[in-house]
């Protein structure tokens, strides 16, 4: 067997990982990064207008809009700049880019937050709401985007390193949260928010100042080396001490995960049970507290003895001591509709109320109807003997609603038709006499009078 030449092996590994050839001269890279520090002219009108861009984008919970403000957005350069500093132990650079970060951030924070004032959408929607709970994540993509960042601009290669660091670090939408949680006073939005921005900026500039060690840039000649080492100590305690919380945030974050995983694995394990089934299910755990709430519908099962039943096997999923509710749909008292997850359910329900809206206004109509077509039936009998006082030529009257088509349009109405038989002649007077007597005491306007030879029909043999 051929030996194998460690030695060779490794120096032909870290090759692959030699930055020489590579990398542009150190002059270059710190007039590029310099530049980028100063925040004047032309450099703070591109921040006010990615501002509102990005505001905009959070405001109608546009994904893209936020992209291009990250895009344009200037703020990545004194960032960029201090890390430099503290890597070449420039401290007059130091100096001014952290004079124009903190400029920079409160325009930032002033632009958005008169944006929000002004404008009449103040919901809090999911991009909005992803700023304000930064975890140990958003360390790691704050570090490594710096990372990516010092490399590129330090490197003859660009490509798209930098409009990628750009998006990955997403320092435009934490000052824009910070903002509105300013305009529509939520304190639990602007802490959050303004958290993020610090662990983004903290994070991007401590990997800046490792690069520019791993790139072997020349530190800047000073006379002061305590100086220096006192900086670097400032710079990684303050690191150190933005790490604590996000840790803390996502060691909450792993145990909610955990807690709601183990929820849904005993609601779909547990809660199965012949003729019923499970509607919805929610889990919450907040301060400490954690509950979950089950929907059932189906046959109702015994209540006391389903609680007892399900508690006992709660410790085998690690949620022991979590308070359970169970809402079976068939019990009124229990179960509301609109609080139940499933559209299906609510759409069904809707419907439903619906039809049996339109189903009682057709009833009522047609007892209307009936109620009047059996009024007009008795009615010619009720005043027949106040008509033969009255009117002592009408033999016979029927009262009766009809249809009436017109020939020509073909239009149909409904008319009111008395037919008559008179036992003798009556005047044009009278006959408008009768008509309004009719029409005055049935109520109903206008009665056509119909004369008839006779209304009795000999019956069938």
């Amino acid at each position: 067997m051929k030996n194998i030449d460690f030695q060779k092996l490794k120096t032909k590994m870290f090759g692959y990982f030699d930055l020489n050839g590579y990398l542009i001269p150190q002059s270059e890279a710190e007039t590029a990064i310099r530049e980028g520090v100063s925040f004047r002219g032309i450099n703070i009108i591109i921040l006010i207008v990615a501002i509102f861009i990005a505001s905009l984008g959070l405001n109608v919970n546009s994904t893209a809009v936020i992209i291009g403000a990250m895009l344009i957005s200037p703020l990545m350069g004194p960032i960029i700049g201090i890390g430099l500093a503290v890597g070449i132990h420039d401290f007059d650079l130091i100096k001014r880019s952290f004079r124009n970060l903190m400029m920079a951030t409160l325009f930032s924070v002033a632009t958005s937050c008169v944006y929000f004032l002004i404008s009449p959408v103040n919901e809090g929607h999911s991009e909005l709401l992803a700023r304000t709970s930064p975890t140990i994540y958003d360390v790691f993509i704050g570090f490594f985007g710096g990372a990516a960042g010092i490399l590129a601009i330090g490197s003859k290669i660009k490509g798209n390193v930098i409009p990628g660091v750009a998006i990955a670090t997403a320092l435009m939408p934490p000052l824009c949260t910070v903002g509105y949680g300013i305009a529509t006073l939520q304190l639990n939005y602007f802490l959050g928010a303004l958290y993020l921005f610090f662990i983004n900026s903290v994070f991007i500039a401590c990997a800046t100042t490792m690069g520019v060690k791993l790139m072997k840039y020349h530190p800047k000649d000073f006379t002061n080396p305590q100086r220096a080492h006192k900086v670097r100590n400032v710079v990684y305690t303050i690191a150190f001490l933005t790490m604590l919380p996000a840790c803390y945030l996502t060691v909450n974050m792993y145990k909610e995960n955990m807690f709601m995983s183990n929820c849904d694995r005993f609601v779909d394990q547990q809660c199965n049970f012949d003729g019923t089934q499970v509607l919805s299910h929610k889990a919450v755990m907040k301060n400490g507290r954690k509950s979950l709430t089950v929907s059932l519908v189906g046959r109702i099962l015994p209540q006391d003895s389903l609680l007892l039943a399900l508690t006992d096997k709660m410790n085998d999923y690690h949620i022991a001591g979590t308070k359970l509710r169970i809402i079976q749909g068939d019990n009124s008292s229990g179960f509301d509709v609109t609080q139940a997850t499933s559209s299906m359910l609510r759409d069904m329900y809707q419907v439903t109320q619906s039809t049996i809206t339109r189903q009682q206004e057709i009833i009522d109509s047609l007892r209307v109807s009936t109620a009047l077509m059996a009024r007009n039936d008795t009615m010619s009998a009720t005043i027949s003997p106040e008509i033969k006082i009255l009117f002592p030529n009408v033999k016979e009257i029927a009262i009766t609603r009809g249809i009436a088509s017109d020939i020509d349009s073909r239009r149909l109405d409904t008319i009111n038709v008395a037919l008559v038989e008179y036992s003798g002649p009556m005047s044009t007077a009278q006959t408008q006499k009768f008509r309004e007597y009719l029409e005055a005491r049935l109520n109903t306007h206008p009665i056509t009078i119909v004369t008839s030879k006779s209304l009795v029909t000999a019956p069938l043999k």
